[in-house]
């Protein structure tokens, strides 16, 4: 009964970005219907898994959806997903827009079908640019927009990329909100309409509304970036036994840390008394937290920091976050029964309504698992499905 409930969306994305926002529109309780090769999604086959084609990175993108595979460069195929697309509200799709249109499923011709359809891309770059055709990934994206460059700024010196997709999920949450806000405008007019999602400016902006800096003004009053961001010491800090995650923000919280922790002498040390003084002596300031901060050890400095109000966080890896007291009261990783691949470990939605509860619908599914279930609903008959399995166009679906 999530707030999307009754919204149709027909998911044509494949590997991350794309199959992130449409999870999160599942989660939210539109029906999302998974369009496959026949192969299927690329992350079918990325990590352990218990059986063929059901790896934790498609587990973990793909849940609240019902999936169908089509080969689309058959006559059949394409007639098929447009028969889908006819009564969808969203159609979603992350290859570049020339892929669409060679396809034949560009948004002239749907849009004659469909005037209602939020038809939404989310792939490389501006259609209006020189890099409009190009191919785009995260790497590239991270690259483009000062990412390595800034991580060499805080390091060695040698540009790395975060370890994370960080720009797929990004560009997947904004384009979240982009098809939700085209939704409530075609509630307005009864009109559907193409929304773009490029990466590259999205980042763009994402990355440079940070560190802008004395760029804003024309002409410049600096080279760009935030200092206290690009400091080498902002980092997790050592303690006598292991690490701890702290950040001594505003007045008050320099106050709370000079009395917990007996530093009268940095309250009257102008470089730590004020937040302008802080900001232009972010290095001495981080580098001198950094050594306070080895001469205890980890559990006495959360309490007395908890005690003073001063923020801080335990730093996790990958297996303590499963633990963290907090995401553990909260069951943030429910450990749930899959049909075929029993006990997995999945995640909360992490939104909360007061009154329409959104909460992932299915589990992540086989190839196909839906394909003649789906089918049946747009109206295929039981002849038609078998010519298709018979000519190629789809499969069989998996045996329960």
């Amino acid at each position: 009964m999530g707030p999307l409930q009754g919204i149709k969306v027909v998911d044509m994305t494949t590997v991350l970005m794309g199959p992130y926002a449409t999870q999160m529109l599942g989660d939210y309780g539109a029906d999302v219907i998974k369009v496959e090769s026949l192969e299927g999604d690329v992350t079918r086959l990325i990590g352990p898994t218990r059986h063929p084609g059901m790896g934790p990175v498609f587990l973990n993108t793909n849940r609240s959806k019902r999936s169908i595979c089509l080969d689309l460069k058959k006559p059949a195929g394409r007639e098929a997903v447009l028969r889908l697309i006819k009564s969808a509200d969203v159609l979603v799709y992350n290859v570049r827009p020339q892929a669409m249109a060679r396809l034949n499923l560009g948004y002239d011709i749907v849009s004659e079908i469909n005037p209602r359809l939020i038809y939404a891309g989310v792939f490389g770059f501006g259609q209006d640019g020189p890099y409009a055709t190009k191919p785009a990934y995260d790497d590239l994206i991270q690259g483009a927009t000062g990412l390595p460059a800034l991580m060499a700024q805080t390091g060695d010196g040698t540009p790395r990329y975060v370890p994370n997709a960080l720009v797929d999920r990004i560009v997947g949450l904004t384009a979240v909100g982009a098809i939700c806000a085209s939704l409530v405008e075609r509630e307005r007019t009864g009109r559907g309409q193409r929304v773009d999602i490029p990466m590259f400016e999205t980042m763009a902006g994402f990355v440079m509304g940070d560190h802008m800096g004395g760029l804003t003004y024309d002409p410049p009053l600096d080279k760009g970036g935030y200092a206290r961001h690009l400091s080498r010491d902002r980092r997790p800090y050592k303690t006598s036994d292991g690490y701890l995650s702290v950040i001594v923000y505003n007045d008050k919280q320099w106050e709370s840390f000079f009395k917990a922790t007996g530093r009268d002498d940095l309250r009257r040390d102008p470089r730590f008394a004020t937040f302008a003084g802080r900001a232009v002596n972010i290095d001495f300031v981080y580098g001198e937290l950094a050594r306070i901060f080895e001469t205890r050890p980890t559990a006495e400095w959360i309490e007395l920091l908890n005690k003073a109000d001063v923020p801080v966080m335990p730093m996790h890896d990958l297996q303590g976050i499963l633990d963290d007291e907090h995401l553990v009261a909260t069951g943030f990783f429910p450990v749930v029964q899959h049909p075929t691949e029993g006990p997995i470990r999945s995640t909360k939605v992490s939104a909360n309504w007061s009154e329409t509860k959104a909460e992932p619908t299915r589990l992540a599914p086989r190839l196909n698992e839906h394909g003649a279930e789906i089918l049946r609903e747009a109206g295929f008959s039981r002849e038609e499905i078998e010519n298709m399995i018979r000519d190629g166009v789809t499969k069989p679906s998996p045996a329960a």
